[in-house]
């Protein structure tokens, strides 16, 4: 089940919140499991599946990130599991700042913490701008290869910054 076809969207990195939400209450209402306590055994079963999905794909297109993901695994540029390999420079930047965040969080320094929160967030959005046109304007069909291939990278850039993000927290 393609998540897009179902919601009735045309695949976009970037999902209009209140279309999303509109939508969600639309396809929850139509395909709830109490309207078909009444019907087979197969049509409730359908309808059971169908609400699960229309949910799942609520989750997913909340989350730029997480539709980014999406978006590059229905295209056949990003797998589960896959082992994607990052440049050196971006590794060892991204590996001092977990350190510098482990031990500001070890001695419970809010000031270095905030600092360094402010410093991940300034990352984030020097990586989001070599790609922000793509993801902001992804039309299918037109985006090429290399494209997708720039937000490929970013995904896997902010999968990294998360991450030490959430050190933080």
């Amino acid at each position: 089940m393609n998540y897009f076809d179902l919601y009735d969207f045309d695949i976009s990195f970037k999902i209009d919140p209140a279309i999303l939400k509109r939508k969600f209450y639309e396809l929850s209402r139509k395909y709830h499991p109490d309207f078909y306590s009444q019907s087979n055994n197969t049509e409730q079963e359908d309808a059971l599946t169908t609400s699960a999905d229309i949910n799942k794909a609520f989750k997913i297109f909340s989350q730029e990130y997480e539709t980014i993901k999406y978006v590059l695994q229905l295209k056949g540029f990003l797998e589960e599991e896959e082992k994607y390999q990052l440049s050196p420079n971006f590794l060892m930047e991204m590996m001092d700042l977990s350190e510098q965040v482990m031990e500001a969080k070890m001695e419970n320094d809010q000031v270095v913490i905030d600092k360094l929160r402010n410093q991940i967030i300034s990352i984030e959005n020097t990586i989001y701008e070599p790609v922000k046109t793509i993801v902001e304007t992804y039309k299918e069909g037109v985006a090429t290869q290399e494209a997708l291939l720039q937000v490929k990278e970013y995904y896997y850039q902010k999968k990294y910054i998360n991450r030490i993000l959430a050190g933080l927290a």
